[in-house]
């Protein structure tokens, strides 16, 4: 399943990009009936209803020329929300000092889950500082992480 992630990936991107959205996120999930694919977009400018139209109306042109997807699948195209993931190193980086949630595929420190504020980003690694203190995170440890939302910032 992470190879034909990984393939719609290297498919769907540039066809994001090549429209001026940054494809944040892509997931796919397997299902006998109806498999789900869901792609993040989000750009300067914010993410709009017609931008998320516009996006699917090229990825499924796309998605029927080269048919990477054998079973029957939705399509959903959304903005990434309040409570955006956190994928690339670049993510982290735009975010620092905001807080986020991050669950880890095997435990760290006896903790699989960590919500802490982010104090710096670097190419391998992140630091969140919890109320247990300061703690590293490699992004290769991560099995998924989001901002937590501030409802009340303007």
């Amino acid at each position: 399943m992470t190879v034909l992630r990984e393939r719609l990936v290297q498919m769907l991107e540039p066809v994001v990009e090549s429209m001026g959205y940054e494809l944040v996120l892509l997931e796919y999930s397997p299902n006998s009936h109806n498999a789900l694919l869901r792609l993040y977009i989000d750009s300067a400018g914010g993410i709009g209803l017609e931008d998320c139209e516009k996006v699917s109306r090229e990825v499924a042109a796309q998605l029927d020329v080269e048919d990477p997807i054998s079973t029957q699948y939705s399509l959903e195209v959304s903005s990434p929300g309040l409570d955006r993931p956190l994928v690339k190193p670049s993510h982290f980086e735009r975010f620092l000092n905001e807080q986020a949630k991050v669950q880890l595929l095997a435990p760290k420190n006896g903790r699989r889950r960590f919500i802490g504020w982010i104090r710096a980003a670097g190419d391998r690694s992140v630091t969140l500082e919890t109320d247990q203190g300061r703690v590293d995170i490699e992004y290769s440890e991560m099995e998924r992480a989001r901002l937590v939302p501030d409802y009340d910032r303007e």
